[in-house]
Parts: C-alpha cells; structure tokens; sequence
C-alpha cells in the first residue's frame, strides 16, 4: 500500500460536526469519511485517481 501524506485541513467548527456525526453514522473515522466523500466527488466529476506505483519488494 503506498504511504499516506498528512495534510492540515481547516473547517469551520459546524461543518467539522457534520461530518463527525455523518462519520460515526456509517461507522467510520472521520479521516475515513473525508476520504470517502473525496473518492465519490472526483468520481462524480469524472476525475481519474492515478493507480499506486508498483514497488520491487525482493
């Protein structure tokens, strides 16, 4: 799997309880959540997720 980037995101503190609650709805974490919903909208607008670089591992 390849590695994950940290990125500080700031939201307002209404929005941030939103997707909290939405988050523990479908049992997820809230990073989990927030990578979901950005996974669905770049597929909703057509964009492409390059695939994970193949690593040599021997």
């Amino acid at each position: 799997m390849a590695p994950r980037k940290a990125y500080l995101l700031r939201l307002d503190p209404r929005l941030l309880e939103a997707l909290q609650r939405w988050a523990g709805d479908d049992l997820r974490s809230l990073n989990a959540q927030i990578d979901y919903l950005l996974r669905q909208s770049l597929k909703q607008a057509g964009r492409k997720i390059p695939p994970p670089e193949e690593t040599d591992e021997n």
